[in-house]
């Protein structure tokens, strides 16, 4: 496989995986959507049609869409390691592209929500103002970028993604010894289905990003994007949607090894 075609399918696989997936977030969060407070199921079924879309768009790499799935792939001896640079940095890039998809399909709900009396008071009761010495760590809109933790605490959240991860990659190792599926195209549908059973099992701690580019591009693009009143981008949590999946990998590649 050449390093064009890994380029080509993982920058627009993953740009499509987080258009879909950061717009099923954008869709719930803001204000002005017909979709509005739709609930954690839409999150994680949107997200597993996420994983289908950009993983059939992308098969011209492998359609890993994730640097812990690479990771995964090549401790196990299936992707060369002189590959993974660019694996990495075109699921960069595309996670970028596709947050910014998302800014601009909804650039009208995410003004009426950034905007609304109710939100600005919130952020500075006391003059009913934003007060910008006193910016939130995770901003009002985050969410639809990156991931957070409902209860702030690092180790906890950092074994959350590591379990979540290392279940994911499992998956997708032990998949390759079924040459079947995975030549058919069930494979993909399957990987999805487990996306969509991990998000509601093990999601509703961290969020789940079980990637590091699908969480860090999209945080990069929530604090270069002019947004009024958008709040932090949470810098001091961000090492853990990449640490964590990152071990997680290494760990199921490890299993994946001693048991098969």
């Amino acid at each position: 496989m050449s390093s064009s075609d890994i380029f080509t399918g993982e920058t627009i696989g993953t740009a499509v995986l987080i258009l879909l997936g950061g717009g099923v977030c954008a869709a719930v969060t803001l204000k002005r959507s017909k979709a509005q407070n739709a609930g954690w199921l839409t999150i994680t079924f949107g997200w597993g049609f996420a994983v289908l879309a950009g993983a059939y768009i992308g098969t011209k790499s492998g359609a890993h869409l994730n640097p812990a799935v690479t990771l995964g792939l090549a401790l196990d001896g299936a992707v060369a390691w002189s590959d993974v640079p660019v694996y990495i940095g075109s699921q960069l890039l595309g996670a970028m592209i596709g947050a910014t998809l998302v800014w601009l399909a909804y650039q009208g709900q995410f003004k009426a929500h950034l905007t609304d009396p109710e939100l600005v008071a919130s952020l500075n009761p006391s003059e009913g103002m934003v007060d910008q010495t006193a910016t939130p760590q995770a901003g009002p809109v985050l969410g639809i970028f990156s991931t957070g933790p409902e209860v702030r605490n690092a180790v906890q959240n950092l074994v959350t993604e590591i379990i979540a991860t290392a279940v994911l990659v499992l998956f997708i190792l032990t998949l390759g010894l079924t040459k079947g599926l995975a030549v058919s195209g069930t494979g993909t549908l399957m990987v999805a289905l487990v996306v969509v059973g991990i998000g509601i099992s093990l999601g509703g701690p961290t969020g789940y990003a079980i990637n590091p580019a699908r969480d860090l591009g999209p945080r990069i693009v929530h604090a270069l994007l002019p947004l009024p009143n958008k709040g932090g981008s949470d810098w001091g949590y961000a090492w853990v949607p990449v640490v964590g999946p990152l071990i997680g990998a290494a760990l199921a590649a490890g299993i994946h090894k001693l048991a098969f």
